[in-house]
């Protein structure tokens, strides 16, 4: 995330990270600080992975006082090891110790998700299937979680219900079926956008090849069943395919020839990567 972005779009979700931490004043701090006093405190990573989110961590800082400075020996995208030290925070050590866990929960959880993403991309090198993520994210985070998919080697479904057409089950079933789904989609849709419609069997399939859908996702379908959905619709449309896809189980899917996977699991599942902020003293 580059400094126009931080600014216009994250800052006032960060400052209400900081208001719920900080609801009226940091007492324990101002307990043991009474007065301003400059410090130092060491950025380390104590787990291997890929380090996400140091833009925000950053911010956290700023917001809470402009003269905060944090040094950075390492980018967004690196692969970082147990032990390493990542950087330093200079500033008013009452700044550096209420700002702490805010800024901590941000690069932990972004960089849990970009390790995460990493090793699952991993499964994928050599297919030409891309790994996207999905809408299931954490309130108020999407903007940070889909960023750290992108830093983990992850591409991004769409953003929000404003960004594309999914017709989805219910959509289906509010709609009266595949094909009335896809003609009022596109009638309804600009044309610019493209129609992707969730299918769960064979069937459907066809209904929406027919109906001239620009992606199908091929559903919690058994490999053979996706396979066959696959020469059916014979390169005339996009496909995707989704469900309970984790780490554990892509192997079984690599081998299918979809254009895309989506897995839910990269921003809901992903464990925090342990990172700590350590030997904090004044200067």
């Amino acid at each position: 995330m580059n400094k126009i972005t931080t600014t216009l779009q994250v800052d006032h979700l960060i400052l209400e990270a900081l208001r719920e931490d900080i609801s009226s004043e940091d007492v324990t701090t101002n307990a043991v600080m009474r007065e301003a006093a400059d410090g130092e405190v060491d950025l380390i990573c104590k787990q291997d992975g890929i380090i996400a989110g140091l833009d925000i961590f950053k911010r956290v800082f700023e917001l809470l006082d402009a003269d905060t400075k944090v040094e950075l020996f390492c980018k967004d995208g690196d692969a970082v090891k147990d032990g390493e030290l990542m950087g330093k925070v200079y500033g008013d050590i009452r700044v550096l110790l209420s700002g702490e866990r805010v800024a901590l929960n941000y690069l932990q959880r972004m960089s849990g998700i970009a390790s995460y993403t990493h090793s699952v991309a991993a499964l994928l090198k050599g297919s030409k299937t891309k790994l996207l993520d999905t809408r299931k994210t954490t309130p108020n985070m999407r903007i940070f979680e889909k960023y750290a998919v992108r830093v983990g080697g992850g591409y991004n479904h769409r953003y929000n219900l404003s960004d594309g057409v999914l017709l989805k089950d219910n959509h289906i079933g509010a709609a009266g079926g595949v094909a009335k789904a896809i003609e009022m989609a596109k009638e309804y849709a600009p044309f610019v956008r493209k129609i992707e419609v969730e299918v769960e069997n064979l069937d459907m399939v066809k209904e929406a090849v027919d109906a001239g859908a620009d992606i199908i996702m091929l559903d919690n379908m058994s490999v053979e069943e996706m396979q066959e959905a696959i020469r059916i619709i014979d390169g005339r449309a996009e496909t995707e395919c989704s469900g309970n896809v984790t780490k554990e189980n892509i192997g079984r899917l690599t081998a299918i020839g979809v254009d895309y996977i989506s897995s839910g699991a990269l921003t809901h599942s992903a464990p925090i990567l342990d990172i700590s902020l350590k030997n904090l003293h004044a200067v």
